[in-house]
């Protein structure tokens, strides 16, 4: 599974949710991985017993613990994952978000710069968006972040620029749209807590562990009044990871790519394909809009096509909700003790 004839990668957040599936996706490739991360919502086990790779816990803004990182392992390459991912969170507490995402961000860079390691694949969002008014969204649409998660992922795209310019280090940034879905093979999967993630939601519902799947807004510009989001499984992220990686390693410039299946699924529609794929009752409330939702948001990942060679494999709605029901089978079962009902990010 593990090789020492290719580089050895960093994969910072390694232990979180795409983050272990890119570390799963460069073992079989053939890499060395080394995950970096302080475990605040990964998961331990997923590195040691599954994926069997090195785990170094710390924290990516700890200038001096990197220093010893990079010194005592020779390291080609850097994936970056790790960074506070909430939303909502970043709009009450952005303090949190601007320290940990950008600042952690720069010391990491800082530190890669340091020790001579010049690649980095970075984890963005399509939230550097904003509310886009076309479909699909190319990578060169003006980008007007509406929350501090946002902004932060906005504003490391920019630190990657100059430092491509000033400093050399090359970088592929992605833009990924709704990751979802788990590992074809069962042994990763989605496990946030909390939770907000529509898939997962929905699959706790059928579960009999929430009350309910919250819809916020029936009366959208869609067909069937429900926000259509465009929604990528977390195998074909962790293979475009891979390819741009190896981009990198080529010589390749810098570079930005959106990551998406370039058609979306309304919220209705992924229940309904819940429904029946799991064979069970799914009870739904509905809720009024919140503000800021987009009625679609759908990508173009037609230069992640063109230039990385990428192509999805697992693009049906239900590929993606039965591999993530198996895994919410295997994962929570009847263990999982839910107090309140779910909410659904649209």
């Amino acid at each position: 599974m593990v090789s020492t004839n290719k580089p050895t990668i960093l994969v910072t957040g390694g232990a979180g949710y795409i983050g272990s599936h890119a570390v799963l996706s460069l073992q079989q490739a053939g890499y060395t991985v080394i995950v970096l991360d302080n475990l605040v919502y990964g998961h331990r086990e997923l590195v040691e017993e599954v994926l069997k790779a090195e785990l170094i816990v710390g924290e990516i803004g700890d200038r001096p613990f990197l220093d010893q990182l990079f010194a005592s392992r020779a390291i080609d390459a850097v994936m970056h994952f790790a960074a506070y991912a909430y939303v909502g969170e970043s709009v009450q507490d952005p303090a949190k978000y601007y320290r940990n995402n950008v600042v952690g961000t720069l010391t990491l860079l800082e530190a890669m710069q340091a020790a001579g390691v010049n690649k980095l694949v970075f984890s963005s969002t399509c939230a550097t968006y904003g509310i886009p008014d076309v479909v699909p969204i190319p990578e060169d649409y003006p980008q007007n972040p509406i929350n501090p998660y946002g902004a932060t992922k906005l504003m490391i795209e920019r630190v990657l620029k100059d430092f491509s310019a000033a400093y050399g280090l090359k970088s592929v940034i992605f833009r990924y749209f709704n990751a979802a879905g788990a590992d074809p093979g069962g042994r990763l999967g989605e496990d946030h807590n909390p939770e907000t993630h529509l898939i997962p939601l929905i699959l706790q519902t059928a579960l009999g562990l929430r009350e309910a799947i919250q819809v916020f807004g029936t009366d959208y510009p869609t067909p069937d009044g429900t926000c259509i989001r465009d929604y990528i499984h977390v195998t074909d992220l962790a293979a475009a990871h891979v390819l741009g990686l190896e981009y990198l390693l080529k010589g390749g410039d810098s570079s930005i790519f959106n990551l998406g299946n370039g058609s979306g699924f309304s919220v209705n529609e992924v229940i309904e394909a819940a429904r029946r794929i799991t064979g069970r009752p799914i009870l739904v409330k509905e809720s009024d809009r919140r503000p800021g939702d987009p009625p679609a948001l759908i990508g173009s990942a037609d230069r992640a096509r063109q230039i990385l060679g990428w192509q999805p494999q697992y693009s049906s709605i239900d590929d993606i909700i039965s591999h993530a029901w198996n895994w919410h089978l295997k994962r929570h079962g009847a263990q999982l003790v839910v107090s309140q009902p779910g909410e659904a990010v649209n």
